[in-house]
């Protein structure tokens, strides 16, 4: 049996390698670790996956003046730089080491190929939100009218979250707004679950807010992936609180800001969404109160012009009816002088022929005359108006004028009933003759 050393067996490995295979091949792979070193060397550990399960994983180097180029060019194409998490097409050349064992040596990069990934994961995300009838339901809640009660997720360190706090307390228009910060990891693979996470919280005191904003500063586009994640937005969207999304890209929107009830693009500009909402409450219920005022002022000037017109309208049916009864007493003072002056005429012609044989007839005659003569004063006094409304009668008009017949009336018509201390408008509903 031969015997080989093992310097030997390595160096027939690498010499085999080298013969049957390719000078390069395009291999997909996910970055699982990257560093560079000083010298601007990149070594990498490239894995395949099977859901979370690593099915094969090799090293891999760019060698520094490839890294300088592949890079630049990767990033300007992708808005991201090459880093752990992405899964690339990578141009490779297969190299054996006897010391160092196998790896790759990357000769290029695709990175079209890492945007397409990209965009049927997020697709693929979108369609199973769509799918299970979730993706809008976000979306339909109402917005609270003025919303002052923020459940806010992000990190306390994040640009973002200053710039939102010092944009929502330091408003021009002094509105007071309560926040509570729920604190979570706004980037990475531990991000989603950090940020459901923070969802339960809010959740477990639910009542206490109006809604929930979740803002970070910008980044890289990889840095936003964690937001793409099918759990985070599944819990956003069916959140029972509207959702305001500011994540601070100003290029892309990420399947969180798609299933959210509103997105912003920045966390400046959800303090300015927050803050102008309640500005216009504000300025129609300014709006609102003018135009109540100046419909206040308006009634009240029709109402005393009518209440004006009333009044001459009283005060020339009152002369009327003066005059009218100053009319029938002069007609009733008129026939009882008539009457009495009848009665001295015709008993002074019985007294001049009865004088003596009717001395005594003539002065019981006279006492009955006289006690007529009160009657019919009594009488006279009992037809005077202002008599008869204070004995509780009342007089009712219509256009000014007393009532003779019920013929002059009709359905709808005014009244107006005057009694010795009130005036009462009323409106006929019907008139029968009973």
């Amino acid at each position: 049996m031969t015997h080989l050393t093992l310097f030997e067996l390595t160096s027939l490995i690498k010499s085999e390698l080298e013969k049957n295979l390719e000078p390069s091949y395009w291999v997909i792979a996910e970055i699982s670790e990257m560093r560079l070193n000083p010298k601007g060397h990149c070594y990498m550990e490239l894995v395949d996956k099977e859901g979370q399960y690593v099915t094969s994983k090799i090293r891999a180097n760019i060698w520094a003046y490839t890294y300088r180029n592949l890079s630049a060019w990767f990033e300007s194409i992708t808005k991201t730089s090459l880093q752990p998490g992405i899964k690339v097409l990578l141009n490779v050349q297969v190299q054996y080491h006897e010391q160092y064992g196998m790896s790759l040596n990357i000769k290029d990069i695709d990175p079209n190929f890492t945007l397409g990934e990209r965009a049927r994961k997020r697709q693929e995300v979108i369609q199973k939100l769509q799918d299970e009838g979730i993706f809008d339901i976000n979306k339909e809640l109402t917005l609270p009218i003025v919303p002052q009660r923020i459940a806010i997720i992000s990190s306390e360190s994040a640009a973002g979250y200053g710039d939102f706090k010092n944009q929502i307390e330091q408003n021009t228009r002094g509105y007071s707004f309560k926040t509570k910060l729920f604190q979570s990891l706004m980037q990475g693979d531990q991000a989603p679950s950090a940020m459901i996470s923070a969802l339960h919280q809010i959740h477990a005191e639910i009542q206490a807010f109006d809604l929930v904003v979740i803002i970070r500063g910008g980044g890289s586009q990889v840095d936003l992936d964690c937001f793409d994640d099918y759990e985070l937005a599944s819990h956003i969207a069916q959140f029972p609180l509207p959702v305001i999304t500011g994540i601070g890209h100003e290029r892309d929107e990420t399947i969180a800001d798609l299933v959210a009830h509103t997105q912003m693009k920045t966390p400046t500009a959800v303090a300015e969404f927050l803050i102008s909402g309640i500005e216009r409450f504000d300025d129609n219920l300014n709006e609102m109160a003018y135009r109540l005022e100046k419909s206040g002022k308006h009634l009240i000037q029709v109402s005393a012009y009518e209440i004006m017109n009333v009044g001459y309208s009283l005060k020339a049916s009152m002369k009327a009816i003066m005059h009218q009864s100053e009319n029938i007493l002069d007609q009733k003072q008129l026939r009882l002088n008539y009457a009495v002056q009848n009665l001295f005429r015709v008993e002074n012609k019985k007294v001049d022929n009865f004088e003596l044989p009717l001395a005594k007839a003539k002065n019981q005659r006279l006492k009955e005359a006289e006690k007529k003569l009160d009657g019919l004063e009594k009488q006279l006094k009992l037809l005077d108006p202002a008599s008869v409304l204070n004995r509780g009668y009342s007089i009712t008009l219509i256009n000014g004028k007393p009532i003779s017949s019920v013929q002059e009336v009709k359905t709808g018509e005014e009244l107006e009933t005057i009694t010795a201390k009130h005036r009462i408008k009323s409106t006929v509903k019907s008139a029968n003759n009973e």
